[in-house]
Order: structure tokens, then sequence, then C-alpha cells
């Protein structure tokens, strides 16, 4: 929608429009407003009046104006900031300017939820062939080389233990749960996770011996429950946070004799094993690397073995329309992250290694409530965030990133599935 003249220059936010105050030293991007001109607003705000008329959303602006065909409510504080962040970098601006408090919603998972359903259409076909003109490429130093993986990873998962700790359940996992029923509860979630996790290990048939290696450790839940097990754990991860913390969990175990957490990438491992576990690790390889990840675990397995993976995915038509686009979410979030679609995975696979898909099964309601429970409990303790010395613009953001994810999978537009692929040969 910015093809009509040239990159606009930026602008510090005026006091009418900077309805949340932010740090323009660590949000540049948010304490800035592009300088859009009437023009980009005007076709902007076309396109965007053409697409809400027809979802089910009330959308509210400033001036009174009203659309939609009703439902959840979206309430546009600043119509001008609002129409030249989306018409200088659409849906980066469109995050950007919840983060500026520039637009708020009473239900952000609900509008949320109809956006990302209505994800495919609400850019109209001319228009969308026109993306490469108009969209955002990633930027190189995101590409998921080794050093560019440990600046990635590091981003996000070093941001403070005690801040995922303020909001995920005792066990510190980060990934989907397994529930019994719907509605989810706090309560029931560190079961939960538990379930996930022997699911992947029963997928895995890790047991007494198993030689088991596990690509991206977290914080060492899954670590802890195969030792416990009676195998012998090589974890990997490139988080010098979760490692101390992980480290520390296992001692406490007594468990230190079975388990071994290296700071080291996937592409750096060594050795065979008899099984491999992967937790929404591949999500953060690039489909640039798709290839190599799926060769190591080929490489690592002897034969016979078993790996066991979980993966968030994407339908593929989306996934190919956005591989090359630089995103919200990887800009504050996963910088250098990819999800896959059940396709490019199945033939990364059947291409590059000599493994198997075995099995498959898919879980995405269950995703959706966990990020509901985690949602949840990072809002109520947005106090402890804020003592932790992270200010009113993160937490913003980490709730629309929250609500986001959650209405991804909600809508279905997002999925998480539990995946065995077996290799050929007599295991020992």
């Amino acid at each position: 929608m910015s093809t009509v003249e040239p990159r606009p220059v930026a602008r510090p936010l005026t006091r009418e429009h900077r309805i949340c105050p932010v740090d323009a030293g660590r949000w540049p991007d948010v304490a800035t407003l592009p300088r859009a001109s009437w023009p980009v607003r005007a076709v902007t705000r076309a396109v965007l009046e053409r697409a809400l008329r027809r979802l089910p959303l009330r959308v509210r602006f400033a001036d009174g104006t009203t659309l939609g065909l009703g439902g959840p409510r979206i309430n546009v504080h600043d119509s001008m900031a609002f129409h030249a962040r989306i018409g200088t970098s659409g849906l980066i601006g469109f995050g950007e300017s919840y983060m500026a408090g520039e637009w708020d919603a009473p239900d952000l998972v609900g509008a949320l939820t109809v956006l990302a359903a209505h994800a495919a259409d609400l850019v109209p076909p001319s228009l969308q062939r026109l993306r490469d003109l108009w969209a955002q490429r990633q930027p190189a130093a995101q590409r998921n080389t080794p050093d560019g993986s440990r600046s990635n990873i590091s981003h996000h998962y070093d941001l403070s233990n005690d801040l995922f700790a303020l909001f995920l359940d005792e066990t510190l996992t980060y990934s989907a749960a397994v529930f019994r029923g719907f509605p989810a509860d706090w309560s029931r979630l560190a079961a939960a996770q538990h379930r996930k996790i022997d699911r992947l290990l029963d997928l895995a048939r890790v047991g007494g011996g198993t030689r088991l290696l596990e690509i991206g450790t977290g914080w060492g839940e899954l670590a802890l429950r195969a030792a416990a097990r009676g195998a012998h754990v090589t974890s990997l991860t490139l988080s010098a946070q979760q490692r101390d913390l992980a480290l520390r969990r296992v001692r406490q175990a007594g468990l230190a004799d079975r388990v071994s957490i290296e700071l080291r990438d996937y592409r750096e491992a060594r050795g065979t094993y008899d099984a491999i576990v992967s937790v929404e690790m591949i999500e953060a390889v690039g489909a640039e690397f798709w290839p190599v990840y799926f060769r190591t675990l080929d490489q690592r397995l002897i034969p016979g073995g078993r790996a066991a993976l979980q993966a968030i995915t994407m339908p593929h038509q989306r996934m190919l329309a956005s591989r090359y686009t630089h995103t919200w979410i990887q800009k504050y979030v996963f910088p250098g992250g990819l999800i896959p679609s059940t396709q490019a995975i199945e033939e990364t696979v059947r291409d590059h290694t000599a493994l198997t898909v075995t099995d498959r099964e898919g879980f995405g309601p269950h995703y959706a409530e966990t990020l509901r429970l985690w949602r949840e409990r990072f809002t109520d303790r947005a106090d402890q965030v804020a003592a932790l010395g992270f200010d009113d613009t993160f937490r913003r953001l980490w709730t629309f990133y929250l609500a986001y994810s959650e209405a991804g999978f909600r809508s279905g537009y997002l999925d998480v599935q539990q995946y065995l692929l077996t290799k050929e040969g007599t295991a020992r």
C-alpha cells in the first residue's frame, strides 16, 4: 500500500498521538510515526474500509465512524496514526500501532481471531499480486546461520528467566500442553504439560538406557522427565540463561549423571542416539536450513531409531506467500522465525533424508487454551513484570504477542503437530 511514493521519513509522535508513553531509545519505531502522505493514508483507509465492512467486527474510529457487521469491538483512538503505520508498514505497523496505544480492543483475542480467520482475503487479489513491491523483506542479519541463530535465540529466550517464571507453570514448559478437556484450568496445566512430554517420550520409545538427544532444552523439564525414566540425555540449547537454570534443576533433581546440557547449535551435534526429541524448535530454524535440520536428525539417529517432534504449522499457501516477508512477530518476538506447513515438513523429510514420517497428530485447540492461561497469568502479574524492569510498551507487546498467537490457533490459521519420524534398520 505504500508503493505510491518513496519510503517515508519517520517523525516523533506528537502529544495527541502519544496515548501511551514510549521510550524512543528502546522502541524507536513505536515512538516515531512514519510520515505518510495523504494519498498513502487515503488508499490505506479505502482498502481497510472495504475489508472491515465485510467482517464480523465493530471497528469504531475516533471521528465516530463505525465499520463491520458486528462482533468483537476495536477502538481506533488515532485514525491518522493507525492508517499511516499500516500504509507504510502493513501488519508490522498494525502491531506497532497497538504497542503505541493508538488502538485497543476489549476482547483482543476475539478481534484478532476474526482477522486471522480472514487473513487470506483481507487484502484484495490485485494488491496481493504486488506483495513483493510493498511488503518488507526479512533482514539478512536475521538469517539462521550458526551465529545468527545464537543472536536470534538470545533475543527472546535470554530476556529473563524470572519473566518466564511469572506466567509459566512450575514445569517451566513453554510449548503446547495436552489437556483432558476444555475449558482448561490453571491448576491442571502442569499435568497437561507432563502429558504432552510423556506422549513425545512414548512416541520415541524412551526408557531405561535410551541414549536420547534433545534439540532445544527449554528450561529442562523434558530432559528431567526422560532421565527419570532411566534415559541418558544430551540436550542442546543456544540460550545461556535457559542452560544455567536447566542445569540447576538437573542438579537439584539428582540427575546430573544422566543429563548433559550443552550450549551448542544443532548443527554441532555429535555422536549417534537411539532417539531424538525436539519440541517447537523447528520454527526457529528457517526455511533455508530445514534440509540441514532434518539431515541432522537422520545423521544422529541409529538404524531403527525414532525421532519425535512437536511443531507449530500453518497452511502451505500462506507459508509460501509470507516466507520471505518480515513480520511483526519476527521484528519484536522471534527474529528469524518461520512457521512451516505440514507439506513443507513432509517434503523436506522425503527429499533430504532417509527418514519416514510414520505418524502425525494435530491438537491446535490445546495450544489456544495453553496460550490463554499464559496470557491471563501475564496480565494478572503485570505489576511484577514491571518490577523486573519491563516497561508498558513491552507489556503491550507481549499482550499482543500472546493474544495474536492464541487467535491463530482459535481461528484454525495455526495448528500444532506431534510427528514420529523413523529410520529403517535394526535398533541395537
